[in-house]
């Protein structure tokens, strides 16, 4: 089974000094529902990268406005994906299509980096 971790005020400043990994965070509404359907697609993506050096996690930034605030969060569902130097690399807020989250995932992983890519991509 997939895991997803569930980020709050009180575990972000400490999950984030321990892991090593590439995170991509979802930031969501219990009453939002876009960020209904991303929910639905996050263990899509844990199960993906469950090789790789990647954490799925999502915020409920109703119950967390320090996290939320921290994000700028100002609309949801917002994603960010954060790299192993703890520094955000990509950004986007409302519902896109699955794939784009891969996208942004591969792409601070440098997965498709062939010469095609650099070419094409």
């Amino acid at each position: 089974m997939s895991n997803i971790l569930e980020l709050t005020d009180s575990n972000y400043t400490s999950f984030m000094e321990e892991t090593e990994a590439v995170v991509f965070i979802d930031f969501y509404s219990d009453t939002c529902g876009p960020c209904q359907t991303l929910l639905g697609y996050l263990p899509n993506l844990s199960e993906h990268y469950k090789n790789d050096n990647v954490v799925i996690a999502k915020v409920n930034s109703s119950y967390n406005p320090k996290l939320s605030n921290k994000f700028m969060v100002r609309s949801v569902p917002l994603t960010v994906v954060i790299g192993k130097d703890k520094m955000v690399k990509k950004a986007e807020v409302g519902l896109l299509a699955i794939d784009k989250y891969f996208k942004m995932i591969d792409k601070e992983l440098e997965k498709g980096k062939g010469l095609f890519s650099k070419l094409f991509g």
